[in-house]
């Protein structure tokens, strides 16, 4: 089977429930019982990173680099979210998403997600040798 050819346009959707370990309490991000922003942008860069996976040479992935959202409103513990995303840009090996969370009410929060292509073995290679050049 051909590869697909990576291209803007490329949508992504994941769905998830905010549970106890997913809240601001849970995470120690704040005091409330609200969908912590941590987890909101986890579904955000999880999204991004599924959409494109298929569009990969075997043996390459994609780490996240940059997230600039905002957080516009809470959602409750029990509610339903999901995260919306959308390639808007290919700079060689830096790709660029466009994100917007929803919780059964409405918009949550939205922004951009950089993520750059890797080689899984190289990548890992390369952090794994860090630990023998600790200062």
């Amino acid at each position: 089977m051909a590869q697909m050819e990576l291209h803007t346009g490329i949508l992504g959707r994941q769905e998830d429930v905010v549970t106890s370990d997913k809240l601001a309490t849970g995470v120690g991000s704040g005091k409330v019982k609200v969908l912590a922003t941590v987890m909101m942008i986890a579904l955000m860069e999880k999204t991004a990173l599924l959409s494109v996976e298929p569009y990969l040479a075997e043996g390459q992935g994609t780490v996240g680099t940059r997230v600039d959202v905002s957080h516009c409103s809470s959602t409750p513990l029990g509610m339903k979210f999901h995260v919306e995303s959308e390639l808007i840009e290919i700079d060689r090996r830096r790709l660029v998403f466009r994100v917007a969370a929803y919780d059964e009410c409405g918009l949550i929060g939205e922004g951009t997600h950089e993520r750059f292509i890797i080689d899984y073995e190289r990548f890992q290679s390369k952090t794994d040798n860090k630990s023998s050049k600790k200062i």
